[in-house]
């Protein structure tokens, strides 16, 4: 009879020791609940918006298994929060680092075409992370090094976002998935078998980044994978080349049948594609032999017309048959059309534009604009030399400039070997680039509106003595408006987003854009060249202001020099002026460029590098508080 009373004793211990431990397991989670909670709390804080508002509310995650999850965007196992999907739900808001170091379960995570910004999230207590799709937002800053230690990562998107650094070396097996395009990152991308699995396509629109790995990345991984194995190596490498004959066979009889497809369908083009390759010309329509006869005739005089070729500058000291016979090289495409780069023969280099998308303009009207740009002098304008009109070309033609655009010269090679582009040069740039503007602005006819209506980085360059030259000025009125509304600085001011109306004063607001490019080292979304994704930098910066971390500001590659803190500070605040929403608080170009011309270059910019913080004025609400009060009227 012991044992019986000794086991009806001991079963309500143990029914206790049960309910004790199913008690504790149910505390934990309830606190995990309770911290994930307070996180998605700080998340809609942050995000402020109207829907996640009212429909986060109580706990994000339901005790049942059947129920499904209370909270938008949230989905929950077991009472804790698996997955956080908000996509393309125009979400606005700076979000801290740390937000998800609560979310010990979370295996997925998508923020995707938002306009999130902030530094990537700390990602060290989220073991569980399988999928992370951040791209199309504002994210800054390095990539975060807690990515590394994600064993279980499959897919990291983090595209379209305006990141900083270089890549760090992913080594996960399993990753199958990875974009970092279109960002600022630089340097060479690592060597690990991760990264140099995927192509080119993922690295592509960062300026500064270089060694991308082949397109087609297949047989590059397939070597890289191999074991250790020497018999297995042979093998694998017998297959590769097994691989490569096959596709090169395939690839043959492919590019065969299409030269002779492309043959049939076009041999009426061929003998003239022949004739202008024999030629090397490029002008593409001349229409008959007599223009060619008179082009060649010398002594083309300024303003005369020789088969179409009208010269407008006396240093223009070449004819139409000198440009028959130069070597012609493509440079890319803009807004007005192709641009080549034609070396004359024992002459300078000329950039020819080819010019798309015109008003229906009449001879005259079309030789009357170019003339007015023409008489406009200054030293810091790239003069129009001359010009092309014929019935189907026509043609602007300007004196090449050696060095490249400022675009190039602020985010080209960035993490490679680049010359750093010091202070005192990018304030050189400012000046120039005011006072030509200030020149445009007074010296216009009055029937141009916006004197330049495209001022951007590209557009602004550099000749071989590194003068200042800006370009592409006064030809707003030659395009047609639909055109211009669609790719034109001017035309992405606020004024014409809420009036549709442009004047000199969204001139003044693509100067400040200028300028913060220059400060910040940023590429804008407003002038970003085709194929490279930038940031809004007045809202970016604007919102630095307002969130008081205007150290992030200023380029690093400036911010080194403290002496040059209180002149970086002068400049931020003359370009928020600029940028002022409303172009009636915008001030006059004149008065800017007396502002930058007041900015002194301070002497000791080369060696000012003994401490890489700001200066305090950088730093704090000095920006905001004095930025409305710079400029006089």
């Amino acid at each position: 009879m012991a044992r019986p009373l000794f086991y009806r004793h001991m079963i309500p211990f143990a029914i206790l020791a049960v309910l004790h431990i199913f008690a504790i397991a149910q505390d934990d989670r309830s606190n995990g609940n309770l911290e994930e909670r307070d996180a998605l709390d700080a998340l809609k804080v942050s995000f402020s918006d109207p829907f996640l508002n009212s429909n986060w509310t109580g706990f994000p995650c339901n005790t049942s298994t059947t129920d499904p999850p209370k909270w938008y965007g949230i989905q929950c196992v077991n009472g804790r929060v698996t997955s956080i999907l908000l996509e393309d739900m125009k979400l606005s808001g700076n979000i801290n680092d740390d937000v998800l170091l609560r979310f010990s379960e979370l295996s997925i995570l998508s923020f995707k075409n938002n306009s999130i910004w902030g530094n990537l999230m700390n990602f060290s207590n989220n073991q569980q992370m399988k999928h992370i799709d951040l791209s199309g937002n504002m994210f800054y800053g390095p990539i975060s090094p807690t990515l590394l230690n994600l064993n279980l990562l499959e897919t990291m998107l983090l595209q379209d976002n305006g990141l900083t650094g270089q890549i760090p070396e992913f080594k996960q097996s399993g990753l199958k998935e990875f974009n970092v395009s279109n960002n600022n990152l630089v340097g060479v991308i690592p060597s690990t078998p991760t990264l140099q699995a995927f192509g080119s396509d993922s690295y592509s629109g960062n300026p500064g980044l270089y060694g991308l790995p082949p397109q087609n990345s297949f047989f590059y991984s397939s070597i890289f994978f191999t074991t250790n194995n020497d018999a297995e190596k042979s093998n694998a490498v017998k297959r590769t080349s097994n691989n490569l004959q096959t596709l090169f066979l395939v690839s043959s009889v492919v590019l065969l049948l299409a030269v002779i497809l492309l043959s049939i369908l076009y041999s009426k083009k061929a003998r003239k594609l022949k004739r202008m390759t024999k030629e090397n010309v490029i002008f593409k329509k001349i229409e008959d032999e007599d223009d060619k006869i008179e082009a060649g005739e010398k002594g083309a005089i300024v303003g005369e017309e020789r088969g179409g070729l009208v010269l407008l500058q006396a240093e223009a000291k070449f004819e139409m048959g000198d440009l028959l016979k130069a070597s012609a090289e493509a440079l890319g495409e803009g807004i007005f059309g192709m641009s080549y780069k034609a070396k004359l023969n024992n002459g300078p280099a000329i950039v020819v534009k080819r010019l798309k998308d015109l008003k229906p303009l009449t001879g005259e009207e079309f030789s009357k604009q170019l003339h007015l740009i023409a008489d406009l002098k200054h030293p810091n304008l790239l003069f129009l030399l001359a010009y092309y009109n014929t019935k189907d070309e026509k043609l602007l033609l300007y004196k090449y400039a050696e060095k490249g655009n400022l675009f190039f010269r602020i985010h080209g090679g960035r993490g490679g070997d680049r010359i750093p582009f010091k202070w005192s040069s990018r304030l050189s740039v400012a000046r120039g680039v005011g006072r030509a503007l200030e020149y445009l602005h007074l010296n216009t006819k009055s029937q141009i509106i916006v004197p330049h209506g495209n001022l951007k980085s590209t557009n602004v360059v550099l000749d071989e003595n590194d003068k200042i030259l800006v370009s592409d000025y006064g030809l707003s009125s030659l395009i047609a408006l639909p055109v211009a509304a669609q790719r034109m600085v001017v035309y992405k001011s606020p004024e014409y987003q809420y009036a549709k109306k442009v004047s000199k004063q969204s001139d003044v607001w693509s100067y400040g854009c200028l300028l913060l490019e220059l400060l910040t080292g940023k590429v804008s979304a407003y002038t970003a060249p085709v194929g490279v994704n930038g940031v809004d930098i007045c809202s970016w910066v604007n919102r630095a202001v307002r969130e008081e971390w205007t150290a992030e500001i200023i380029d690093p590659e400036i911010c080194v020099h403290r002496s040059a803190s209180p002149g970086m500070l002068r400049l931020l605040q003359i370009a928020m002026m600029c940028t002022e929403r409303s172009p009636e608080k915008r001030p006059e170009m004149t008065n800017v460029v007396r502002e930058v011309e007041n900015l002194s270059i301070v002497e000791s910019d080369d060696g000012d590098e003994d401490d890489v913080s700001l200066d305090k004025s950088l730093t704090d609400d000095s920006v905001s508080t004095s930025a409305s009060g710079i400029i006089g009227d």
